[in-house]
């Protein structure tokens, strides 16, 4: 039999095994016939055609016709594998609660994600704090200049405040600058704790960690943040964060 192999392609990415693929494509060119008609056309052991045949009709896309003592197979309409790519998405419809429950990992399991453009990166500082608890920490490397400047004060009038009565602990180490010395004489009122590191710090990204996740978001075009979710990377910032905040005044 010669194949067209572009539709034999799309049978395979569709989902159909190599010999399921070539037998439906052989019943649908003979119409009604034999087991052993498929299986020359096919080019396929007769007694393997007879389980790829079963295969196929448990997909709804063959079935069995009775014509005297006869039995022969038959194609259904391709409309049917439309058919059966409606039945696989509602299977996932269906499973697809069941998947996205996993997807929060937890223990040692591990995952990366990366984020691009401001509104989602504003959406990925809500789930940080929709992660803690109180009395959980809070530590962030920053150059709040340039973060406070973003999205329309959304960091300060947004985040900050949702943050201020969680009851966290709440370090930050920011890059000295005017606007570093203003928030930490008001360190205070937004319960957190503030250190400066020299002005000449070449840090252009916000940087959090929290018991939960890792943050890098970069400050500067293009706007993008990477989350990192696996607990050993999260203890050694934690720890060097720490080291750096004892020597910091």
């Amino acid at each position: 039999m010669q194949k067209d192999q572009k539709i034999f392609n799309s049978l395979i990415e569709f989902g159909l095994q190599e010999n399921g693929a070539a037998v439906y494509l052989a019943s649908l060119s003979l119409g009604a016939t034999t087991i052993l008609k498929l299986s020359k056309y096919s080019d396929i052991k007769r007694t393997t055609v007879y389980e790829v045949v079963d295969a196929l009709e448990k997909k709804g896309l063959m079935k069995k016709e009775i014509h005297g003592f006869k039995t022969l197979y038959a194609p259904e309409h391709p409309e049917r594998l439309e058919n059966t790519l409606e039945s696989k998405r509602t299977i996932l419809s269906k499973l697809l609660p069941e998947l996205e429950g996993k997807y929060h990992l937890k223990g040692t399991e591990s995952s990366i994600k990366y984020y691009e453009g401001l509104t989602a990166i504003k959406n990925l500082y809500d789930d940080i704090l929709k992660d803690l608890k109180p009395r959980d920490f809070y530590y962030a490397v920053s150059n709040t200049a340039e973060w406070q400047d973003i999205g329309d004060d959304y960091f300060m009038k947004n985040h900050v405040e949702k943050r201020v009565n969680l009851g966290l602990k709440i370090n930050l180490l920011f890059v000295d600058s005017p606007v570093a010395q203003k928030r930490k004489q008001f360190e205070r009122n937004y319960n957190e704790e503030i250190r400066l590191l020299p002005k000449d710090s070449n840090i252009h990204v916000d940087m959090v960690i929290t018991p939960h996740k890792l943050v890098i978001f970069q400050l500067i075009e293009p706007m993008a943040a990477l989350v990192v979710e696996n607990q050993s990377m999260i203890t050694v910032q934690k720890e060097l964060f720490e080291i750096l905040w004892n020597k910091t005044e």
